[in-house]
């Protein structure tokens, strides 16, 4: 064994394929193979080396964890393709030597910050919702919200037909036709905040992701992207308790990128 392998489920999930748990379940069904040998549970692999398939079908597998995040502007929608060739995020992060995608969504009309990796394990952490990494928000809404509005927000509404986990809901400004709040979520369901705001009768007019766990999107203009440092990797890594390895963040030194927005 070289220092260079790893745990087999770790690599396939690393690749962003699936979750180490299920990765775990493949390899014991003995769906996953190294070099063609039907791999075990407890099987070692050197991802730059060993030929590594998962139902017959190689694994690509990316040679160093790269982390960015984007300020994704209005408009482009979370995926890295689309068939009906609406703009997506995609065309936003030209240049990097990886295969990358988003942790999570931003609906097509948000903006702010958009988590993106190759790095399954870590993507699947920051997601999960038994990880409690918090998402702060800033949310423009019209004409205006109620104390006991912001309680019931507070405290959770039913949405499809399940009731939304307490978040923190505080006021930041307000004028006649417009409130501005700060809203923390500690889960991530599809377009929560609107729905919660539909449902009581609140127009969402403005919807900003401004952080995500300790990381804050801070003065990176809309359609730029940079990476992550070690510490802000870290930091996120320890908000999902998540084990802090010594080469997290910032793997290529790209620096800061403008996008054509």
């Amino acid at each position: 064994m070289t220092s260079t392998t790893m745990k087999l489920q770790k690599i396939i999930a690393n690749c962003g394929i699936v979750s180490r748990r299920k990765a775990e379940e493949l390899i014991s069904a003995g769906k996953v193979a190294v070099n063609g040998k039907t791999a075990q549970i407890g099987d070692r692999a050197d991802p730059e080396k060993d030929s590594i398939t998962l139902n017959g079908k190689p694994v690509q597998v990316c040679s160093r964890p790269f982390y960015i995040m984007l300020h994704k502007p209005r408009g482009y929608i979370t995926t890295m393709s689309d068939e009906m060739d609406r703009k997506c995020v995609a065309d936003l992060v030209q240049g990097i030597p990886e295969r990358i995608y988003p942790i999570g969504r931003l609906d097509r009309e948000s903006e702010g910050l958009l988590l993106m990796t190759n790095d399954g394990e870590f993507a699947n952490a920051m997601m999960h919702p038994s990880r409690h990494v918090p998402k702060t928000y800033r949310v423009t809404v019209r004409p205006s919200i109620t104390d006991e509005q912001i309680r019931q927000m507070s405290e959770g509404i039913v949405i499809d037909g399940r009731k939304t986990a307490p978040a923190e809901v505080s006021v930041l400004v307000s004028e006649p036709g417009r409130v501005v709040l700060k809203v923390v979520l500690h889960e991530g369901r599809n377009r929560e905040i609107r729905k919660m705001c539909e449902a009581l009768g609140i127009v969402t007019a403005r919807l900003k992701r401004t952080a995500f766990g300790p990381l804050k999107l801070g003065m990176l203009p809309a359609g730029k992207w940079r990476e992550l440092t070690k510490p802000e990797v870290q930091g996120l890594k320890t908000a999902a308790g998540l084990p802090i390895n010594y080469a997290d963040g910032a793997p290529y030194q790209l620096g800061t990128h403008h996008s054509a927005v």
